[in-house]
């Protein structure tokens, strides 16, 4: 089976961004690397378990996290599903396999005091670019959206007399979200800078470049990180942290789960509930702050 069919289903049913395609084509490379130069092995289709098995005692004597491990299997589980979807071959040899032990990591969200250290504190130019990055950083925060779901963010995607917008999820998963009270004077004052760039090719996206094209993950990273680094001493501040943080301020001021799911744009809630550990410890300190036999 060719390894271009494969790689097409998952840009065109599945929808996968390109950084995923490239990891996908790259791990099962790997693997049929590795079966032609210790197996002697041409079809990757039809391997046993215990090939696969060695491969990943090699991945973990080379040095590999087991959740790099766990990433590289999910992508050849993937093609293996797809061979069997499309009837190429029986049984997966993966059918049995369970997944490397992890350790849970969790990110570190940005503190109260460090939102608004960069939303009051910091005075963001009035120009076009300064304007764009203040949207980007408060609608990262006031939505939770991924940074994927932003850039691809279009004009015809804002409802204006509801004050929601429209977002494009994972497998093409639309869910729509509301707009603080704050964020449409902000969208208002982009878009009226944005009319005025003197060419604009990818009219169609809310962001855009000082040149008139859409906005790319790169740039959305520095933008988090430039304001960022100004007022907080963490290592990582990506726009996934600001999503993380989203979630966790909710969930503090005592938002429902489920609810918190749908607006993050979860499948299912234990995705979910690794953003309730920053709020349990919130609860911990209210507890024992207001019960009456802490105070004895």
């Amino acid at each position: 089976m060719s390894l271009e069919a494969f790689i097409n289903y998952l840009q065109l049913e599945k929808n996968y961004s390109k950084h995923t395609l490239i990891a996908y084509k790259k791990d099962i490379d790997e693997f049929g690397g590795f079966c032609l130069n210790e197996f002697d092995e041409k079809n990757i289709d039809t391997v046993s378990y215990s090939i696969i098995r060695s491969w990943i005692v090699h991945l973990s004597d080379s040095g590999l996290t087991n959740r790099s491990i766990n990433r590289k299997v999910s992508s050849l589980n993937a093609y293996y599903k797809f061979l069997l979807k499309t009837s190429h071959i029986l049984t997966s040899p993966l059918v049995k396999h369970r997944a490397l032990k992890t350790t849970k990591r969790m990110e570190v969200p940005f503190s109260q005091l460090e939102m608004d250290a960069v939303m009051q504190q910091i005075p963001f130019d009035d120009d076009f670019e300064g304007t764009r990055d203040r949207l980007i950083i408060e609608m990262l925060y006031a939505t939770g959206i991924r940074r994927t779901e932003l850039i691809n963010l279009k004009l015809s995607d804002i409802n204006w007399e509801n004050n929601t917008i429209k977002v494009l999820g994972k497998r093409n998963k639309e869910r729509i979200l509301p707009l603080l009270a704050h964020i449409v004077p902000l969208l208002k004052a982009y878009i009226e800078i944005r009319s005025q760039l003197n060419s604009v090719q990818d009219k169609m996206f809310l962001f855009l470049t000082q040149s008139g094209l859409k906005i790319y993950e790169t740039l959305v990273y520095r933008t988090i990180n430039k304001y960022f680094s100004l007022v907080s001493p963490k290592v990582k501040k990506s726009p996934h942290v600001l999503r993380h943080t989203f979630a966790t301020h909710l969930l503090n001021q005592g938002a429902d789960l489920n609810a918190v799911k749908e607006l993050l744009g979860h499948a299912s809630l234990a995705s979910t509930q690794v953003y309730t550990h920053n709020s349990i410890a919130e609860l911990k300190k209210a507890h024992l702050k207001a019960h009456p036999r802490n105070k004895k």
